[in-house]
């Protein structure tokens, strides 16, 4: 009897050990992931004459927004940021309606070429980007849409990536047809049955899906990079991309590059704080379906 005590006791202590380690583990892990982020948001609440300062100081004294001031005043970011949101709010709403169309074709009807169509369009992901950077650039060229927001929304009328249709897809997959044929029956037509019965139960991959477009967009200066040459059409992302590279290049200007690291930090992790739930809840149902 006392031996199977002492047997529970050592096991319970392995376990409580393990926690512990496991714990500190993390808990230093989290400092060396964080450590990078409050340098700059430190840095960013900084004088220019003390972000100047050698050796390094990791304190603000005294705490100053004049950094996030001067980007919105001096630098005009507030004219880039409403480009960004003009991309944003398009996409925000183009993508999921377009990909969710897409992909309700591709998963309740029945069409001769479907699987070929739906192969074809898989294809598509295994296209490095690169590859059809040149073309896609004559050819907005030839439209007349270089310098302007067009090659950053219109070609998202389209679905905005083979990715989303697969995932809207697979969720689609899981819905049962009894709710369509239900509706089927009482004289819904197609596009009813898809606004009023199956886009709103695809409410958790759609969340995931624009949270993610939100990020690809919000933080893309690639894509402004080869269209957007025109002085006044740039959206944040790359605005702040040339000015770290050609005005914010001097040691007094750190503490703008910081701030408007912070900024551009600040909306991405506010949408993943709401919608963590959502957004696990829809990567999951989509992987497991279909």
């Amino acid at each position: 009897m006392q031996d199977a005590f002492d047997k529970n006791k050592a096991q319970k202590v392995r376990r409580a050990a393990g926690l512990a380690l496991m714990y500190l583990f993390m808990t230093v892990l989290a400092v060396v992931l964080l450590f990078p982020y409050m340098f700059m948001l430190l840095r960013s609440l900084m004088l220019d004459s003390q972000v100047m300062l050698y050796p390094v100081e990791l304190w603000p004294e005294p705490f100053s927004f004049k950094a996030y001031i001067d980007l919105f005043t001096a630098n005009n970011y507030f004219r880039y940021f409403l480009q960004t949101a003009k991309v944003v709010v398009f996409n925000l709403i183009a993508i999921p309606l377009s990909a969710s169309f897409v992909a309700y074709g591709f998963s309740k009807y029945w069409f001769r070429g479907k699987r070929f169509f739906f192969s074809l369009m898989m294809a598509t992901m295994m296209l490095p980007g690169v590859v059809v950077q040149i073309p896609l650039y004559v050819l907005f060229n030839d439209f007349g849409w270089l310098d302007s927001l067009l090659p950053l929304t219109i070609p998202n009328l389209f679905g905005g990536g083979a990715i989303y249709v697969f995932l809207i897809r697979q969720y689609m997959i899981g819905i049962p047809k009894e709710l369509e044929e239900a509706a089927k029956i009482d004289g819904a037509n197609p596009l009813v049955r898809y606004f009023s019965i199956t886009l709103p139960l695809c409410m958790p991959v759609l969340t995931f899906i624009m949270v993610t477009v939100f990020n690809a967009n919000w933080s893309d200066f690639y894509t402004p990079l080869l269209y957007l040459s025109k002085e006044g059409t740039e959206t944040l992302a790359y605005a702040i991309f040339k000015d770290s590279l050609y005005t914010f290049v001097t040691p007094d200007k750190a503490n703008l590059k910081m701030a408007a690291g912070v900024f551009m930090s600040i909306f991405p992790a506010i949408l993943f704080l709401v919608f963590q739930k959502q957004l696990i809840e829809g990567i999951s149902t989509s992987a497991l379906k279909g």
